[in-house]
Formats: structure tokens, sequence, C-alpha cells
């Protein structure tokens, strides 16, 4: 339901808590049948969603935010519907341990506005199948399409037996009010999806949060990798929705025996390689020095019209803006992360010198998120992943479709990719369902193999006796038949 004019957050809070002492009380049948018909609304409104969000914020393309909600309904559906989420989730006799799953309240979601639609679906998606209430606040420029999504499952779940206010969404908050909320005693849980304030502001509330952070991504051309197909991947990452997947590749690195074909095949697939007189002209129309972050204005938009915004001329079918560049960092804004058409270019010496420049892109504004590498040499790759921090290494795959999961490998498809500690995340993990969750664990005796092999009645007993290394290994030889005595 709407929480609406003049914000009454502690009515908002109590119908939270209402619905989660209802939804605490459904079983995993009941639970599965409201899951499974808000997928479906959410699945069959696909096209709509996608278009009333591009309507609205201007971002992206339609056509790809339809399949950006494929993801987020049917992938994600298909990765959770078979999961237990009620009750007794696994047993184990040999060690006595039982994990019983438990939901863990009211959640307050933040949805973006480059994935408006995606984000929402999802969310509400994972937070319905752990039995979940949850309340969503859009981003300011996509307020009509988040709600409507809010509305559509919101319906499709009461019709399937959903406890009233199971989804809340909030038309208009104050700051404050949005700060209120997310420190409040109901509030079990923030999914923060946003700038990088608002997931500051989420970790600093008091309660717990899962954020996300930039994405930054630098893509290595390894000497073994099939250039002609490498680029084809990169542009079908890069382009899709116009960049705005911040596990979008934001670099390309190849090494000098590459240059020359890598350049070819972009030039193929319709990329402007931009002057350093057109490079200035960009910089401060995509990146903003003051603030260190990128330009709201150029997001998700194509790549002939940031050209026209930075005053040079580019064909309409222009895919990519490409900027060869030599140095990274605030005198080099276009190796920060931009969520547009836009692609730094370095050619580098020798692997070593490509991993070193990876590392420094990573860092300036990308760590714990997602790097990429293209190559047939397994010994590369996994050196490339050991060096790098990233909680995704995507090989061989368009970056941005293949850290999302789901489509091009067997990663959990999410909308929401955690950043571990070097974004300041608690966790790698491409968010789901079991994140949701509290996991309640029986534990029935089972006594250690020291406690089995020696007269003293506890361990207690053996720590207080100073014995403990004679009772390991009696332990170790009665293991092996041999008397404990």
């Amino acid at each position: 339901m709407e929480a609406t004019k003049g914000l009454d957050i502690e009515a908002l809070m109590d119908n939270a808590r209402k619905a989660a002492e209802q939804y605490r009380m459904f079983g995993q049948a009941h639970t599965d049948r409201i899951v499974k018909a808000v997928y479906e609304a959410g699945f069959d409104n696909r096209i709509h969603l996608a278009k009333k969000a591009w309507q609205e914020t201007g971002v992206g393309k339609w056509e790809d935010k339809v399949i950006k909600n494929i993801i987020a309904t049917r992938f994600v559906y298909n990765d959770i519907k078979d999961q237990k989420t009620v009750g007794i989730i696994s047993e184990n006799v040999e060690t006595g341990i039982t994990e019983i799953a438990q939901p863990i309240g009211p959640i307050f979601a933040t949805t973006p506005i480059t994935n408006p639609t995606s984000t929402a679906l999802f969310k509400i998606l994972i937070a319905l199948k752990s039995r979940n209430p949850i309340i969503i606040s859009p981003h300011g420029a996509a307020k009509k399409c988040t709600i409507e999504v809010a509305k559509i499952c919101y319906e499709a779940a009461i019709a399937a037996g959903a406890p009233e206010n199971c989804i809340q969404w909030i038309r208009r908050a104050t700051k404050d009010e949005i700060l209120e909320i997310m420190a409040h005693k109901r509030i079990a849980l923030i999914l923060a999806t946003g700038s990088v304030s608002l997931v500051k502001a989420a970790y600093s509330s008091g309660n717990p949060a899962i954020g996300v952070g930039p994405g930054n991504v630098p893509v290595y051309l390894g000497k073994s990798s099939d250039v002609e197909f490498a680029v084809q991947q990169i542009v079908m990452s890069k382009t899709f929705d116009n960049g705005t997947i911040c596990a979008s590749e934001q670099a390309v690195i190849v090494p000098d025996i590459h240059v020359k074909k890598v350049i070819e095949e972009f030039k193929k697939h319709k990329a402007h390689f931009m002057s350093k007189d057109e490079i200035k002209k960009l910089e401060p129309i995509a990146f903003n020095k003051a603030a260190k972050v990128m330009q709201a204005g150029v997001i998700g938009q194509s790549a002939y019209n940031i050209a026209k915004m930075a005053g040079f001329d580019v064909p309409e079918d222009t895919s990519l803006l490409m900027a060869p560049l030599e140095i990274v960092g605030m005198d080099s804004p276009l190796s920060f992360e931009i969520l547009a058409p836009i692609l730094a270019f370095y050619h580098v010496d020798n692997f070593a010198h490509g991993i070193a420049l990876c590392k420094q892109i990573n860092s300036h504004g990308g760590l714990g998120h997602t790097v990429s590498i293209f190559s047939r040499d397994e010994a590369k790759i996994q050196y490339f992943a050991n060096t790098m921090n990233a909680g995704r290494i995507i090989v061989n795959t368009p970056s941005s479709q293949g850290a999302l999961g789901g489509t091009y490998n067997k990663l959990s498809p999410s909308m929401t990719l955690a950043c571990g500690s070097g974004g300041k995340n608690i966790t790698t993990d491409n968010i789901s369902v079991k994140h949701l969750l509290n996991i309640q664990r029986i534990a029935r005796r089972r006594e250690d193999d020291c406690l089995k092999c020696t007269h003293l009645h506890s361990l207690n007993e053996a720590m207080k006796a100073d014995v403990m290394d004679d009772i390991c290994e009696r332990a170790k030889n009665n293991g092996k038949g041999l008397p404990c005595d």
C-alpha cells in the first residue's frame, strides 16, 4: 500500500510490523503461491514497465529495459522458486545440526534511476520469498514507474493470499524522513541501491544494511584472446541500456600485439575513437571533478547525444565513444566510472603492465565490484583473479550481463551486486533470498573426539588440568585403532 501525504512513519512501520507477524505464520506452499503470482504479474508487464521507465527517466533504451525486467522476474524466479525458505531447510545427522529458516522482518529498499523497474521487481520477489514485508523508496526521477511496479506486484500478492501491506511504497518523502525510516527500530534490513551517499547513509543508520558500490570495471584482452569475439562481447555489454549497468566495462586494456586489430574491430562496430581535443571537450560534460562523480546528464544517453552535448559531431549510429588514454586518476577523468557508452582505451607493453593498470583503474572507484578478462590461458586467468580486488571476475563474457548472473554463467541472477570489504559491503555475493533470512541452528550433543577418549568429565576439566595436548594425541592414536590409555 502507498504511504502518502504528510508521511506518517509510525503508521508505515505499524503496517509493516503487522504484515511481518502474519507472514511469519505462512507455510512454504502458501509462500510459493504468492511468489509465483507476483513473478507472473511482473513478467507479464515487462514491456509496459520498461517503456514507462524509459518515458519517465529518459535513461537508456526501453528494449534493453525489457531484458532487465526479464532477468529480474523469470531468471530470478527460476533461481529461487525451489529454495526452501520456511521451517527446516537442512538436517545433518552426523553433525547433529538442523537449520531452520526464519524471516528477518520489514525490509526498506531504495531503487535507482538506472534500473528502476527491474530493481524493484527483483527486491520484491526475494523479500516475498523470504516472508518479509518490504517498503519501496523510489528514486525521485523514477517514482511513477517504480510505484507502478509496486502496485502491480501488490495486487498480485494480495490476490494470492498475501498479508495486507506486505508491499508498501513511498510516493514522496524528505531526506530527513528517509533517514528516519532507515534508522527506525522496526526496520530489520536496508537494501540500498543508489548513490554513494545514500549507501553510506544506510550503513550509518544503526540497522543492518546491504549496499552496493561503483563499478569502474577494467577489461583485459589477453594475448591468447579471440579479439573479434572479445570486441563484439564488449560492445554488446557496454551499449546494453546505454551502459547503465554498474558492472559494464569502463576501460579496455590491450597489449601492443593486439592494439591494431582491436581498434579495427571496434570501428567495425561503429565505435568512434576520439581525438585529444574531443576528449578534452567531453571530460567536463561526462565527469564532475569537484564532486568526483559522473555527470547525471550523460547517464544512459546515446553516444550521438553525448557527443552533441560536448560540442563535436559523430554519426547518429555511433555505438561507443572511445577515449584513448595514458594515465588514470583525476587528471584523466574519463578513467572513472561513467554509466554511459563512453569507454577508456589503454594499450600496454605486456601482461604485467596490463595487470598493474587494471589494478590502478579498479582502485579508482571500483574496489570489490567486477573485473573482466578475455583469455584462453587458464594460468593467466587465475593470476588475474588472485591479483584483482573484485567480487566477480568475468571471463570471456559481456561484463554487464555476466555480472547480473543467470544468462552467460551460473551466478545467482541479481540486480544488487555487493562489493565486499573493498566496497565497504558485508559480502561480495550477488544478493538473493539467502541474505534475507535468519537461520536458526539446532545443535544436538556430539562430543569431540578429545572428550570421548579421556576419563575427564568435561572439556573444562581437561583445560584446567592442562593436559589438552596429551588428550589430543591419544585421540589421534585412537583413530588409528590404538588404545587411549
